[in-house]
């Protein structure tokens, strides 16, 4: 019996009714559908909150990556995040972290959260308008507490109906002073007619002030009820100060703000608008003026010094009826007097037109018919939009001129401003949140049902329909589709929009990310990896541009790693398109790679794609990003350990160098690096013995080699032949060399100071300890198997003969670039042609650099380099090493061994390697320590784990490089785990 058919036992028989046409029982073809679901009282008393204030967003996602919410109860706070689960790498919601500093809530429950542009600062917000703020930069869950709100009014006349945060101040840039600063937009993608290939277009987002005066910082902006503008700053001091202005004088219930949105002015002012109780939409313009004091005969502060003395000012503008119903096909316009949400459209530059756009004025309107009506009406959400037009300066007539005369008035021209309503849009759901995403570019529609839409913000056309792979300016547009679960009551995107974060009828917060469904994934064609490649490739660079986490754009990236070249296309289309500085051939500074910031979060996603799980074989290219995203930390920890650091008002300094903790933690970095150059010589000197290695050398190409190197998930060879991971073991030989002189001198000044005359004193105790960390240090320097200093020979040798063949082989490239200026007729102006040369050898070099960056085949070139490095350079130094200790030796620190008895040992085991201290740590209890252990921080994208140190640490010095350890080395954000079970997450 099939599923479509139904016994009916009469007589212990079985009739069989095929029930395939039912629908069409009467005659009349139709299918029978099930009745919409009606309003759940939960999305009532939803939609009576919308009506009733402006500010009740319960749910909030950060651009760090925190998503916090607030308890069904209103009593708490409740913190959450993305994590990569280290068994097989997928990223799920983590388990909540609940938050309540304040103990109760007398004045009523929480009911707004908004997080800030920068610093992960999140306001939090009560019934009455008090505004406590938190700060997220250390952990992903666990906050600062910035500003308390003990001191704030509890009276409903200050409760909050309209929020917004200052955009940070843009920093200039050197290339163009003269250019107005700007954000960079790589969008959009353009597909070559020929092949699969795109092109990237840089699109320019003018930044519009105002914006706080100190680098990296906002101010938060509130609108009451009652017409006062709040606006928390900063100071210099790191306090939190408020200023007040009074935008409407109300007297009358009628004139009381129920709904406010702010955004900025290119004339860098605010524009607000207000809605009020009796329907009336206000237009107030606001100045801010920072008062930074700047003293006489003093030299240049650095940024962020000055004091702040911030006043505002205001400008009424204009005022229109908010509810103006019959201008729509909706017979129930007239019965929607009440607003939802109101939202303004920031003035920006048009491409249509090439003008800027006026500010837009959005507001909603929701209608729920009731439960038991007996009219069939439907749900309902209509959008009203005004254009905010600014008219030339209007003059009187001259009759009223000397009227005004008569009177010693003057009258000077007034600009006139106006509230232009444009056509209204009807859809036929409940709209709950309004989003603008793309720069303002787009407007994102979440319903009730789950569903979410986009529409252009100039002209309210539905956008991503259907598939557009010649043009790409969003994920949306290569097939991907959005949408939650159906029980929703509030939405909030994530800062890449790659995902949602819902708060569900139940309580429940769900994480809903976009799904690929032009194509199933196993028969994908070429154009649709491309394409696939050229939208993940301007997402990323526009979280880049603007400080977002990426860890959900990585978690739909994981459904496409086993795609043939997926990964590196997208790396190598990252490094193309932002120009990312790649080639570090020659001898510049080690600063410049280590500050490389972009190149880190590349090589952060080769290392996030190439793992599997803690307990999996890596890739290669995943393999090698891990190794040159753990010596970049470590660089980065040795020089900032040897910084001078202010010990506050006192004016008295240290360096960390003076602690033993730190001279501890910078030991087990010493261990881990020696460790690692260990195995990367053992590595090169078993290719040297390897016979089939050495004969692919002989090729006249080097690709057959790279594939054997890839079969044997071999990276050594690329780690020295890559300018940037050579230069990253350059610069941690040398980092080695230092400490290990300054241990060597340290130990001589405590061997020859004379004996403490009370062994007991703290003093004293703290001295055995430095002394007694100093020489682990140079124990583990002197015991080494490999010298740091005699590699780093090895490997500068190594570089010169690579530019020596970059500048032979590259040259007929330079040549040519000179050729082409010479033979065009149409060149107005001759630039130097020696710098076109050398621009052009330069861009040769960048993109063979790359392709080893990624594990491709070296240049053809590079064969005599590589022959003489291993025949010559590997041989004599092999000649010199211990090479049977090397091979035997153990390298589990480095967790770089990934062969199946190695990784089950490991598992075995249990233990961790702390990212901070270099050292295995575990959370089983251990026999005879009945110390308490400490709680664990984590990374929420690549698993790596330590100890949190900061809490209860009264260590100037450590606590100044745990500051600088706020994210992994892989750039993922830390998390505290829970006290209880030893596994991540």
């Amino acid at each position: 019996m099939t599923s479509n058919q139904m016994p009916l036992m009469l007589g212990g028989d079985a009739m069989q009714v095929d029930l395939d046409d039912v629908d069409d029982l009467f005659g009349d073809g139709t299918a029978l559908a099930l009745p919409p679901r009606p309003p759940s009282k939960r999305l009532r008393q939803r939609l009576d909150d919308l009506r009733s204030r402006g500010s009740c967003q319960e749910i909030a996602w950060s651009k760090g990556g925190t998503i916090a919410s607030i308890t069904p109860d209103g009593q708490k706070l409740q913190l959450q995040y993305l994590r990569a689960d280290t068994k097989d790498a997928s990223y799920a919601l983590s388990e909540p972290n609940t938050v309540a500093p304040w103990g109760t809530l007398p004045a009523g429950p929480l009911v707004h959260l908004s997080f800030g542009p920068s610093n992960s600062e999140l306001a939090v917000i009560d019934a009455v308008g008090r505004v406590i703020i938190f700060n997220f930069h250390t952990n992903l869950n666990r906050p600062f507490l910035m500003r308390k709100w003990d001191h704030d009014p509890v009276d409903d006349l200050h409760a909050i109906v309209g929020t917004y945060w200052l955009h940070n101040m843009p920093q200039p840039n050197p290339r163009q002073p003269n250019t107005p600063p700007y954000t960079p937009s790589y969008a959009p993608a353009v597909r070559n007619s020929t092949n699969n290939n795109y092109n990237f277009a840089m699109t320019p987002i003018i930044s519009t002030g105002p914006w706080h005066p100190h680098p990296n910082k906002s101010a938060f902006i509130c609108i009451t009820t009652n017409g006062t503008l709040k606006m928390f700053w900063g100071q210099n001091t790191g306090q939190i100060h408020e200023t007040t202005l009074d935008l409407e004088n109300i007297t009358l219930g009628d004139d009381l703000i129920t709904h406010a949105a702010v955004c900025s002015d290119r004339t860098k002012t605010l524009i607000i608008a207000m809605a009020t109780a009796s329907n009336q939409l206000r237009i107030v313009q606001v100045g801010i003026n920072w008062g930074i004091s700047k003293p006489d005969g003093a030299q240049a502060a650095p940024p962020g010094s000055h004091a702040l003395n911030p006043t505002l000012s205001k400008r009424h503008v204009t005022v229109t009826n908010s509810f103006q119903p019959g201008n729509t096909d909706s017979h129930l316009d007239a019965s929607m007097p009440k607003i939802t949400h109101i939202e303004l459209l920031p003035s920006m530059p048009n491409g249509t037109i090439k003008d800027w756009s006026p500010v837009v004025v959005l507001t909603v309107r929701s209608f729920i018919p009731e439960p038991n009506s007996p009219y069939t009406q439907e749900v309902q959400s209509i959008i009203d939009r005004w254009e905010f037009l600014s008219e030339q300066p209007q003059t009187f007539h001259p009759a009223f001129e000397q009227l005004g005369a008569r009177r010693n008035d003057r009258t000077s021209p007034v600009t006139g401003s106006r509230l232009k309503k444009l056509d209204s849009i009807v859809v036929h759901k409940i709209i709950l949140g309004v989003h603008l995403v793309n720069f303002g570019k787009a407007i994102c529609f979440t319903y009730h049902d789950g569903s979410v839409e986009y529409r252009d913000r100039f002209t309210m056309d539905e956008l991503y329909r259907e598939p557009v792979l010649d043009r790409i300016n969003s994920i949306m547009d290569v097939g991907f589709s959005q949408s939650g679960e159906p029980s929703c009551l509030q939405t909030a995107l994530s800062p890449t929009n790659f995902s949602l974060i819902q708060l569900c009828e139940g309580g429940q917060v769900k994480w809903r990310s976009i799904e690929y469904t032009l194509a199933d994934l196993e028969s994908m064609t070429d154009a649709q990896v491309s394409a696939l490649v050229a939208s993940f490739t301007i997402s990323t660079a526009q979280a880049a541009t603007q400080g977002a986490n990426i860890d959900d754009i990585l978690a739909v990236a994981r459904h496409f790693v086993h795609k043939d070249g997926f990964a590196v296309e997208w790396v190598k289309s990252m490094v193309m398109m932002m120009k990312i500085a790649v080639d570090y051939t020659e001898d510049a500074p080690h600063d410049h790679l280590i500050k490389n910031s972009v190149l880190q979060m590349c090589l952060s996603i080769m290392n996030y794609l190439g793992w599997r799980g803690s307990f999996q074989p890596r890739q290669a290219w995943g393999k090698l990003s891990m190794i040159a995203l753990n010596l970049r930390n470590i660089v980065i920890m040795i020089t900032l350990s040897s910084n001078t650091i202010s010990m506050g008002a006192n004016k008295n300094t240290m360096t960390p160098l003076d602690e033993p903790e730190v001279v501890n933690a910078l030991a087990g970095c010493v261990k881990w690096s020696t460790d690692l150059l260990c195995w990367l010589c053992d590595s090169l000197f078993c290719l040297f013995d390897d016979a089939r290695f050495m004969k692919l050398l002989k090729q006249p190409q080097l690709n057959q080699m790279t594939q054997y190197l890839h079969s044997n998930n071999e990276i050594a060879l690329h780690l020295v032949l890559c300018s940037a991971t050579r230069g990253l073991l350059s610069a941690v030989c040398r980092r080695i060399t230092l400490l290990d002189g300054f241990s060597t001198r340290a130990i001589a000044w405590y061997e020859t100071r004379d004996k403490p005359v009370n062994p007991g004193d703290g003093r004293t105790t703290a001295h055995q300890a430095l002394y007694a960390a100093y020489q682990k240090i140079r124990l583990y320097t002197s015991s080494s198997l490999i010298k740091a200093d005699e590699l780093d020979k090895l490997l500068t040798g190594l570089g010169a003969d690579i530019r020596l063949a970059y500048n032979t082989s590259l040259a007929v490239i330079g040549e040519r670039a000179r050729n082409s200026i010479i033979q065009n007729p149409n060149a107005n102006s001759r630039p130097d042609m020696s710098q076109v040369s050398q621009e052009a050898i330069a861009r040769g070099r960048q993109h063979c650099e790359l392709q080893m960056l990624v594990l491709q085949a070296p240049p053809s070139s590079f064969i005599p380099v590589i022959d003489k490095f291993f025949n010559r350079d590997i041989k004599e130094f092999r000649a010199h090493s211990q090479v049977a200790k090397l091979y035997f030796a153990d390298y589990s620190i480095l967790e770089v061994n990934d062969g199946p008895r190695t990784l089950e040992k490991r598992k075995r085991r249990g233990k961790r390697v702390d990212i901070f201290k270099r050292v295995e740590i575990s959370r089983k209890p251990s026999a005879g320590n009945d110390k308490p252990k400490l709680p664990w921080r984590a990374c929420a994208r690549c698993g790596s784990v330590m100890e949190d140190l900061a809490m209860g640490s009264q260590k100037p010095g450590l606590n100044f490089l745990l500051r600088q350890q706020t994210v992994c080395c892989c750039g993922g954000r830390m998390a505290l785990l829970p006290q209880e079970g030893g596994a991540h997450h």
